[in-house]
């Protein structure tokens, strides 16, 4: 077992929990958390007792993402944003969450393979409400996950839906009662290292390959959305409206 002020690791039975723990601060994003992140994801790619591994998050919020006083979603050499969102990984990675995954925090499970959300869970892009767009792979992960309408439904609202929603269409694989999400991923988990490991890993190795083509395209159609709306005043406002916790006042265009 590890344990570090902002993440929680303990393997059980080849399973690695990683429990994000700035629950004061909604789990969002800082550089400390995603230096932390991408060292327990390192274990679960190199550590060979480790098979599968489990990400959530503590408190009532699973991750409200990137910590906006960092100017920019942290990311690490081997991984990416958050020390995950890049990572070619060969061994699967299970999102448990209890409460909202907003903005990078949705990207976190877009990042991972499986997913199982309580009912208290919900799904949500709202960085067009901050006068940003989705930079770690919402723009293209998110209609992979769900259908074309609604991905835009999210990218171009803001606005969150429910667990039983993905469920529906098919972004969550577990719907659980309310703090059981962890307990239910670890069931699932059991279930996968129940099988061979070389054939887990070359059926990873394979979904990802898969999407090879969408995310070639996907990270320039990123970056070029990302330039479009870098010198917008809308996003120096939308930031500051956010923090100074009141409505932003659009400029008129």
């Amino acid at each position: 077992m590890t344990h570090s002020d902002v993440v929680h690791t303990e393997c059980v039975d080849g399973i690695l929990l990683i429990e994000m723990r700035r629950e004061r601060q909604r789990n969002a994003v800082d550089r400390s958390l995603a230096d932390a992140l991408s060292e327990a994801f390192d274990r679960v790619d190199d550590d060979p007792s480790v098979r599968v591994g489990i990400l959530s998050g503590a408190g009532p919020v699973f991750s409200a993402g990137t910590d906006l006083k960092e100017g920019r979603s942290p990311a690490t050499d081997r991984g990416g944003e958050y020390g995950l969102v890049r990572r070619r990984r060969t061994k699967p990675v299970i999102a448990a969450l209890e409460g909202p995954a907003l903005g990078g925090g949705f990207e976190l499970v877009l990042s991972c393979d499986l997913v199982v959300a309580s009912t208290t869970a919900s799904f949500g892009l709202p960085e067009v409400k901050r006068g940003l767009v989705a930079a770690c792979g919402g723009l293209f992960r998110t209609p992979h996950a769900l259908p074309a309408t609604l991905a835009a439904e999210l990218l171009l609202t803001g606005e969150s839906i429910s667990a039983e929603r993905a469920a529906a269409h098919g972004l969550v694989n577990r719907v659980t009662e309310p703090g059981q999400a962890v307990a239910e991923a670890r069931r699932l988990a059991a279930l996968i290292t129940q099988n061979a490991p070389d054939a887990v890993s070359a059926s990873l190795r394979a979904l990802h390959d898969a999407r090879a083509t969408t995310e070639a395209t996907g990270w320039p159609a990123t970056d070029l959305a990302i330039a479009r709306i870098a010198a917008s005043p809308d996003r120096a406002e939308g930031v500051a409206a956010f923090l100074e916790k009141r409505p932003p006042r659009w400029q008129q265009h």
